[in-house]
Formats: C-alpha cells, sequence, structure tokens
C-alpha cells in the first residue's frame, strides 16, 4: 500500500493505491473529507477500498488541512457553501488531471465522502455525468432548504450574518442549481449508496431518506443500483459497517463498469 502526499495545481491531496497500482490505470475514487476534518483523517476508506483494487485520491478543502487560514471554527462554518462550491469546481480540475496523468479513465470515476464531503458529492452528481457511482455518508442533496436551515440555526445563535437580504437570495439562486431535490433526472439511474445515522443531529436523516424514498421511482427497473443503510442508533458519526458497506459499494461498482 503506497500513500503520497501530492499538489496538483494549489490542491494537496493523498493519492493512495496499493503497490502493484500505483503507476497503472485503475478505478479512481475521489472522496471528500467533512467539515473541519481533513484529507488524512478518512484513510481508514482508503484502505479499504485500495485493498479492493481501486486508487483513492484525498484532497484537502479549501481551509482545511494544509489549506487552513488562521480563522476560527465560527468563521470557517459561516463559509460552509463558499466551500463546497469551490470543491465542486475543484473536483472537475482533479478528474481532468488524473485522466491527463493516465491514472484514471473515462467510465471508472467514483465520487464520495462524509458530512460536508457527502453533501458536496451530491452537488456533483447534479453537475458531472462522468461520475460513475458514489457514496454519500450523512449527506443532503436539498442544498437550499439546508442553507436556510443553517441560517436559521446561526440566528438562533446570536450569530449576525453579514449579509443583505438580496444576497440571501443570490446564494439560494445558486445553490438551486446544484440542489439535487431540484434536478434529480440528472442522476440518471446512476449507482448511488448512502449511509445515515437516524440520530444525526448536525445534517438530518428525514430530508436525505425522502430523496432516497423519491428517486426510489426512478429506479425501478434497476433497483440494485440505489442503496440506503440506515443506523437507528448513530448520530454524526459513520459505523464501521457504514466505512466497510461504502468501501464495497464503489469497489462492486467501479470493477464492474456500469453501462447507463
Amino acid at each position: 500500500m503506497r500513500v503520497e502526499r501530492e499538489l496538483w495545481g494549489n490542491i494537496p491531496l493523498l493519492n493512495v493505491a496499493e503497490d502493484e497500482n500505483f503507476d497503472r490505470t485503475v478505478p479512481v475514487v475521489f472522496f471528500l473529507h467533512g467539515h473541519t476534518s481533513a484529507k488524512e483523517h478518512n484513510l481508514h476508506y482508503a484502505y479499504n477500498m485500495a485493498r479492493k483494487g481501486l486508487r483513492v485520491i484525498m484532497p484537502d478543502a479549501i481551509l482545511h488541512g494544509e489549506r487552513a487560514e488562521d480563522i476560527d471554527e465560527v468563521q470557517i462554518t459561516l463559509r460552509f457553501w463558499e466551500i463546497v462550491l469551490t470543491s465542486l469546481e475543484e473536483l472537475k480540475f482533479l478528474k481532468e488531471e488524473a485522466v491527463k496523468r493516465g491514472i484514471a479513465e473515462e467510465g471508472k470515476i467514483g465520487v464520495a465522502g462524509t458530512s460536508m464531503g457527502g453533501i458536496t458529492t451530491l452537488g456533483a452528481l447534479k453537475l458531472y455525468p462522468w461520475i460513475g457511482t458514489a457514496a454519500v455518508m450523512m449527506g443532503a442533496p436539498g442544498y437550499v432548504q439546508l442553507a436556510k436551515a443553517q441560517i436559521k440555526q446561526y440566528e438562533s445563535k446570536g450569530l449576525n450574518l453579514p449579509m443583505t437580504e438580496e444576497e440571501r437570495e443570490n446564494i439560494f439562486t445558486a445553490l438551486s442549481y446544484v440542489d439535487l431535490t431540484k434536478h434529480r433526472q440528472t442522476l440518471n439511474k446512476r449507482p448511488v449508496f448512502f449511509w445515515h445515522g437516524e440520530k444525526d443531529p448536525t445534517v438530518p436523516f428525514e430530508p436525505t431518506f425522502h430523496f432516497y424514498e423519491a428517486i426510489r421511482k426512478d429506479y425501478e427497473d434497476v433497483p440494485e443500483r440505489l442503496s440506503f443503510m440506515r443506523e437507528a442508533n448513530s448520530g454524526h458519526a459513520v459505523s464501521r459497517n457504514g466505512m466497510l458497506a461504502a468501501s464495497e459499494w464503489l469497489a462492486d461498482h467501479l470493477n464492474d463498469s456500469v453501462q447507463i
């Protein structure tokens, strides 16, 4: 197993694969970390996926890990959607760079993430038809709904958001473009795995589960391409079983390329 720290453009990342696969073109997963986390905090996912023949690329999001700035957690939280939207832009660059370097090929690319990374993954599914499969842990597809809930939460804590009503509406408009609940047809029956704890206090379980129930109709002829793993006693932390199931899902669907 090789874990290499690399810099693609201005993005620090970890490139993880088995020794014999490191210089070869094998299926690739871009794994996106959560809010206030960092790339190396999710190496257990990369380890399990690499053992199954995948390469895992784990970037640091802006304001996180090696890209951290001298700001406090409150300021980072208030810039949550800036981070998500930037990660969506950077994912396009990372994919193109991986193909250019000869370590990824079209049709063999997946995206996964936890919490903020899971939220970003769902936006990426709206934007990028080249994503062959995805694993979403503690994610939320309803960007606008989540943003409005976050603003209410901030204000209830006495945090004054430095934005006008017009600026808020502009943010909601921008988020609407990548809100998968408004564009679910862009999934195009691609294989998607969800994991969510029913007691999650940070990214609520119900909206994500309701989205899953809604899109099940779109997958009626290929039900095996959609899975939702729920755990009644879990909060905002993925269980070992969830981690293993997500790794298995990605490996199964990328090693057996699905024709859409």
